[in-house]
């Protein structure tokens, strides 16, 4: 039987493959960590946050407070940032309900839900409000129109 060159071709390519296989295999094999000691496969976290491969050097450990530490969002009594505000409601959207109240002071646009209003609103009305920190930025609640 004679073979084809075709064939052959195909044969070599296969045999190429295999053993660029097998090198890959040993190579792996090679820079496995398996059987490294436990030091060479520890990682460390320094004062940054940062992972570094050598021990943290507890010399220079500072002291933190646990009433120091804030997780989350600020404690409710926290959010008041000042007293109450007056403004004129530039927008709002009784179906979607949120709007927004100009400032009269520093012509700040502050958001509000309809669930911080205390009296019913309309476009252009005078109000008093307060304002706190909101997810997003500065919020105005407890509306009443003046």
């Amino acid at each position: 039987m004679s073979e084809t060159f075709n064939k052959k071709e195909k044969e070599k390519k296969r045999r190429e493959k295999q053993v660029a296989k097998q090198e890959r295999k040993e190579q792996r094999k090679m820079q496995s960590i398996k059987g490294a000691p436990l030091s060479d496969m520890m990682a460390y976290v320094d004062e940054n946050g940062n992972l570094t491969s050598t021990p943290v050097d507890f010399k220079n450990k500072k002291d933190v407070s646990i009433d120091e530490i804030q997780i989350s969002i600020p404690k409710l009594e926290d959010r008041a940032l000042v007293d109450t505000k007056k403004g004129v409601v530039k927008f709002f959207n009784q179906e979607k309900g949120f709007g927004f109240i100009q400032e009269n002071n520093n012509k700040i646009d502050l958001f509000f839900h309809i669930n911080s209003l205390v009296h019913a609103v309309n476009m252009n009305d005078r109000v008093s409000f307060e304002v706190v920190r909101g997810k997003k930025g500065p919020e105005a609640v407890n509306i009443t129109k003046l």
